[in-house]
């Protein structure tokens, strides 16, 4: 078998386990929550969330990784011999196997939309609408640009630990946060914007309700990748002296920062043009927001070209280094437990992960009118994984790591064998055995209503 790598640097862990949570869900996900559900008020209950919610999990991952120095299912397998527990292990890499096969269709269609800015064929008097559904459901191009964001994950994570992951990570994620903050720059200048952030910066708690709350918990959860596996298998390459807690503090930042950052750009863009609602949906990657960039920019073209170049090439980088993440934790698994080279490994995860995206690609196309159980492939694949899967994943983590790990396994993880204080562990202790469960259930349940 082939010798176990592990990062190099603190910078290196920080940066790559922040590339595995930030993701496209950041940039796409999180604005759409936003304009759904009131703006300021729901970014506070978000920041909350984050905080009780998604430090305590992924704390929880990091303890299970770092400590086994395995990959996931393997993990579970060290901790408890023989029980059932390693069903979140297998549930890990299946969820995150079945997420990596749609998730390189919604990042073949970026790949697309970045290459028809560069060369400025999102024009003002484009039907966006009938531009995106064209392509999405043409037998060919959607497949090709999938196929090449497939290789262009492969291509990281075959170049292993600290040659491919670390090292792009260190590249894609400065590259990522200048990009928002030459977007965020940009899009102050625009005239109008003075709505759009009012629209997030000043709460309305009268829109607050239960369902804005469990969205908010929801999207804290989804935004940060947890119980994919990804974390886990990340946390298995930190050295001895990684700071676990302060590490989870830090990815959440980033990935936090992200995706605030991501609503400060795109809403002053969209209050700065009349008749465009904050709340458009997934569309309003694809759709609304091209036509917004253009109307935005029309007097000043080249800034409105650049903008629009800068968005996509930042999509794609979100992008890019969740599907790394994604395909580590199956590929970790096949080089560990299957005993292949990571050559090997990568080329069949990639390849078997591809062909299950094929059915996803043309759920849009010539596959839009098979359904099972009244969804599209692409659309079952979704709800399974992460309405189902993940949040059952995320409540057998909690009880995994709160009730049967010895606690003084855990305590001696996020010291470092007593080398460092962590005075909040009875309170992270209290949240991942009670609070944290009760909150995933919560979403679970209001995910399937």
């Amino acid at each position: 078998m082939e010798q176990r790598g592990n990062f190099t640097s603190k910078l290196g862990v920080v940066l790559a386990a922040a590339g595995s949570a930030v993701g496209l869900g950041n940039v796409w996900r999180f604005p759409t929550e936003v304009g759904n559900n009131g703006g300021a008020a729901f970014i506070l209950i978000y920041l909350a969330c984050v905080l009780f919610v998604g430090v305590p999990v992924m704390l929880s991952e990091f303890v299970i990784g770092r400590h086994t120095h395995s990959n996931t299912i393997s993990a579970y397998n060290q901790l408890a011999p023989g029980k059932w527990w390693r069903i979140q292990g297998i549930n890990g890499v299946f969820v995150a196997f079945v997420i990596l096969s749609y998730y390189v269709v919604i990042a073949g269609w970026t790949l697309f939309y970045l290459v028809e800015a560069v060369m400025g064929n999102l024009k003002e008097s484009a039907d966006y609408t009938a531009y995106f559904n064209d392509f999405v459901s043409s037998p060919v191009s959607p497949l090709i640009y999938a196929v090449a964001f497939m290789a262009l994950t492969h291509l990281v994570v075959v170049r292993g630990v600290q040659a491919g992951i670390e090292k792009c990570s260190k590249v894609m994620m400065p590259m990522l946060l200048l990009i928002i903050a030459v977007l965020v720059v940009c899009s102050f200048s625009m005239p109008g914007t003075s709505e759009g952030l009012r629209f997030l910066l000043q709460p309305d708690f009268s829109k607050v309700t239960p369902g804005v709350i469990l969205s908010a918990m929801g999207q804290a959860f989804f935004s940060l990748s947890l119980a994919m596996g990804c974390l886990c298998t990340y946390a298995s390459y930190f050295g001895s002296d990684t700071n676990l807690f302060k590490t989870a503090c830090s990815v959440s930042m980033i990935d936090t920062m992200v995706a605030v950052l991501s609503g400060f750009f795109i809403f002053p863009a969209v209050f700065s043009v009349s008749g465009v609602e904050a709340n458009a949906g997934p569309g309003l990657v694809f759709i609304t927001l091209p036509n917004v960039f253009n109307m935005a920019f029309q007097n000043v073209p080249v800034v409105g070209y650049v903008f629009t170049v800068l968005f996509y090439l930042l999509l794609l980088l979100a992008a890019l280094t969740s599907s790394i993440s994604l395909l580590e934790s199956v590929t970790a698994y096949v080089v560990e437990s299957l005993h292949q080279p990571r050559a090997r490994a990568s080329v069949y995860v990639s390849v078997l992960s591809m062909l299950l995206g094929v059915l996803c690609v043309y759920s849009f196309g010539p596959l839009s009118d098979v359904k099972l159980f009244g969804l599209t492939f692409f659309d079952l694949f979704d709800f399974v994984s992460s309405k189902i899967l993940l949040p059952l994943g995320g409540i057998l983590i909690c009880l995994f790591t709160g009730w049967y790990l010895d606690r003084r396994l855990v305590l001696n993880e996020v010291t470092n064998q007593g080398r460092l204080r962590f005075k909040l562990f009875r309170v992270y202790l209290f949240l991942i055995r009670y609070v944290v469960p009760i909150a995933i259930a919560a979403i679970f349940v209001n995910e399937l209503i």
